[in-house]
């Protein structure tokens, strides 16, 4: 079978287009037999064109000028139809085209995939993720412009030196009065979601490797704040002043003895209980964040602060009358100071009560604990491992004394 195929450049003035005799200058790739035409933006006096050797005749600078513009095509063009080969990819007229005017895959830009991304992710991912991305997205828009001085990079030009570069400047990012604007750990978050972006672009196949593999993320580890033993009756048995406030306050314990976030709380509704097969009353949902499935029994104190609202479903259709979670959070800060509690309460520091002082302080296995918290790797529960430590030391402390 005859597999050879040909492949020439040829350029050429387009009389069709000519004004006041002046036409402009178009290279024509064949291969085949098959031809794709591609303008230069460049003219000629249609009496100057040599059409023996397809150059401007004349030595004066312009027509020099053009002329060595020709020669520079008729190498790039020359260039695409090896890069092709090169890549055991389809040769053709339109690919060749497509190569020289950067519009193939190979020569698609970190606007591109921006684009693809928000486009194919804005029905997978959750709104609160899609936000965070914009976010990301803006802030790499804003280094190119003011670090780079231009407005896109082509993928394939990306490198180690331009996300050190990325870093730095989000480091350095300050808001209107001066002061910082990101931390470590978001400066990380940050990096974390290019570094996704780029690995899509190398699944489609638009770079051939993702810079960031030579790159090591930084993240600082910090304690999650959450409520001791003390603290949690402290909250429970202090009288509170506001009727908003008790109701506030009952969400966050219905969390801490349930180990719901605040979407969850929110979302929860008659649909979301059933009866095990222990006869108790238990909670079956899936996590808004990660869609894992969570099978949470109800403990005493939940079950008592859902009786209280009971009347709640049958108006809303929820379970609880929870409030938007920037209320919310305010209405914690209020609480914690009439609770005499020096920290900063926020609704997820329920959830890190139910890991710490509500399971893991009593005993629950690490493993049970994920399951509870619908975490789909057992490495994020271990963030809590501090209190099977310090359990550990009671228990010791324990055996001690009846060895005493």
């Amino acid at each position: 079978m005859n597999t050879q195929s040909t492949f020439s450049i040829l350029f050429w003035l387009n009389i069709a287009k000519a004004k006041n005799c002046i036409a402009p200058i178009y290279a024509r790739v064949t291969v085949n037999g098959r031809r794709s035409e591609i303008s230069l933006k460049r003219e000629c006096p249609m009496g100057s064109w040599d059409n023996n050797t397809h150059r401007i005749k004349g030595r004066n600078v312009g027509k020099l000028a053009i002329n060595h513009y020709l020669d520079v095509t008729y190498s790039r063009l020359l260039d695409c139809h090896s890069q092709l080969q090169r890549e055991n990819k389809l040769v053709t007229s339109r690919a060749i085209k497509e190569r020289f005017l950067g519009t193939d895959d190979k020569s698609k830009s970190i606007n591109d995939i921006i684009a693809y991304h928000e486009e194919n992710m804005k029905d997978v991912l959750k709104k609160g993720t899609l936000k965070n991305y914009f976010t990301t997205e803006k802030y790499l828009k804003e280094y190119l412009e003011k670090e780079l001085r231009t407005s896109n990079m082509y993928l394939k030009n990306l490198s180690y030196n331009f996300i050190v570069g990325f870093e730095k400047f989000l480091r350095r990012k300050k808001d209107k009065n001066g002061v910082l604007q990101l931390t470590n750990n978001g400066t990380m978050k940050h990096l974390e979601r290019f570094k996704k972006l780029l690995n899509l672009a190398v699944k489609l196949e638009w770079m051939e490797k993702n810079p960031f593999q030579d790159y090591k993320m930084k993240f600082k580890i910090f304690d999650r704040a959450f409520l001791n033993r003390l603290e949690l009756i402290r909250l429970e048995e202090t009288t509170l002043t506001k009727s908003y406030l008790e109701r506030t306050r009952d969400m966050f314990l219905f969390a801490c003895y349930t180990g719901l976030s605040y979407v969850d709380v929110k979302q929860l509704s008659k649909n979301h209980l059933v009866k095990g097969i222990d006869g108790r009353d238990w909670i079956h949902c899936t996590r808004e964040k990660s869609q894992t499935p969570m099978k949470i029994p109800l403990l005493y104190k939940a079950k008592e602060i859902l009786d209280k609202y009971n009347e709640l479903d049958s108006i809303s259709g929820f379970l609880l009358p929870i409030c938007s979670n920037q209320k919310t959070n305010k209405y914690l800060k209020d609480i914690a100071k009439e609770c005499d509690i020096h920290k900063n309460l926020s609704f997820h520091v329920a959830r890190h009560t139910f890991a710490t002082t509500i399971t893991l302080s009593n005993g629950v296995p690490l493993e049970t604990v994920s399951k509870l918290l619908g975490h789909s790797k057992l490495s994020t529960t271990q963030i809590y491992a501090r209190v099977v430590e310090r359990k550990i030391g009671d228990d010791m402390e324990m055996l001690q004394r009846k060895l005493g």
